[in-house]
């Protein structure tokens, strides 16, 4: 049974139905795969952490013994009622995949303890997986994706933090607050809880834009996300200082190529948006920062969807080269970067 819906998956977490014997929470997303396993965990037994009630197992121990899980999902509770299996399943292979999947089968079907709750935390499965398609149809399990966060679930999640510390943001900074967040809800977790100590725990301080960049450290310019708008700006020397500053203070290949596609669907949204209605309609409707406005329209208007549309196979190819192949990070993204600035030079900008 597959949840797509937010109201359906939060009603499933706060009271899982007793037909269910299992669910596989997967995604890219680790953190957050993680995290709503976590929480699902703590509905079906009291202490997640019973050694006697709970078994946690992991990918390799099934690989190197295929008859564990099965062994885990018959095995009773000690001292009766609910148990807990938990499966970390962030393999790639195929053929475990399929073991697996036969054996979850077999305990939906009911051959195996039905007081046993099975929970699979996986990886980014797809659509050939044939565990992912039998917790889609089978009525006695659940399947639930995640997704990264968008800059609304990013605010949204930003702000019930701060309510429940005491503390604010001006409307100003919680926007720049929220550009600079990772969509991996794990790392915007810690940048969340390490923000709200530097205000103070239950000042109840609002904090202006001025103060949050004594937070965050570094001037916006170097930052991937401006960047990458440099790029697409035609600001060659700009973005390549912007790129090298946010590598020596720790960023990827894999990091400099997401902030790059963003960007890039971002203009290509804006100038889809401007198609159809005024461009300050659009801009907000695209998820333009004020202060970024004008340029971003002077990007949606010089570039063509002509040009945009061959550079989403030079973005996948940039992503796949920084994550499978020796050469260094820098080099893979400068190149691109400093391509993409050509690009938009040629285009009048």
């Amino acid at each position: 049974m597959k949840l797509v819906k937010k109201p359906e998956i939060d009603a499933f977490f706060k009271n899982p139905p007793s037909h269910v014997l299992g669910v596989v929470i997967y995604g890219k997303d680790r953190s957050q795969v993680i995290e709503r396993s976590t929480n699902l965990a703590k509905k079906i037994v009291p202490d997640i952490n019973d050694p006697f009630n709970v078994s946690l197992l992991t990918d390799t121990d099934v690989d190197g013994d295929p008859a564990k899980l099965e062994g885990e999902l018959q095995a009773l509770s000690m001292m009766g009622g609910r148990r807990l299996v938990r499966l970390k399943f962030f393999t790639e292979k195929a053929a475990l995949d399929k073991a697996v999947a036969a054996t979850v089968k077999q305990h939906a079907a009911g051959d195996y303890n039905k007081e046993a709750f099975l929970i699979i935390e996986a990886g980014g499965l797809g659509g050939d997986s044939a565990l992912r398609r039998l917790a889609d149809a089978d009525k006695a399990l659940v399947s639930i994706a995640c997704y990264e966060d968008e800059t609304g679930d990013i605010i949204r999640m930003a702000r019930e933090a701060f309510a429940a510390n005491g503390v604010s943001l001006t409307t100003g900074a919680m926007d720049i607050f929220a550009q600079r967040l990772p969509k991996e809800r794990g790392i915007a977790h810690q940048e969340i809880e390490r923000l709200i100590l530097f205000i103070g725990p239950n000042s109840h301080k609002t904090l202006e834009e001025r103060e949050l960049q004594d937070f965050l450290g570094v001037e916006p310019e170097a930052s991937l996300f401006k960047a990458a708008q440099d790029a697409f700006g035609g600001r060659m020397k700009a973005a390549q200082a912007g790129l090298r500053r946010a590598f020596a203070e720790g960023e990827t290949g894999p990091d400099a190529m997401r902030a790059l596609s963003g960007h890039y669907n971002k203009v290509k949204l804006l100038k889809s948006h401007m198609g159809r209605m005024g461009s300050k309609e659009a801009a907000k409707a695209a998820g333009v920062f004020w202060k970024d406005e004008a340029d971003m329209l002077r990007q949606a208007q010089a570039w063509s969807f002509d040009l945009l549309d061959p550079l989403a196979a030079d973005l996948i190819e940039g992503d796949k080269q920084c994550k499978s192949t020796g050469m260094p990070d820098l080099l893979i993204a400068e190149r691109l970067y400093l391509q993409i600035a050509g690009k938009a030079n040629r285009a009048g900008l």
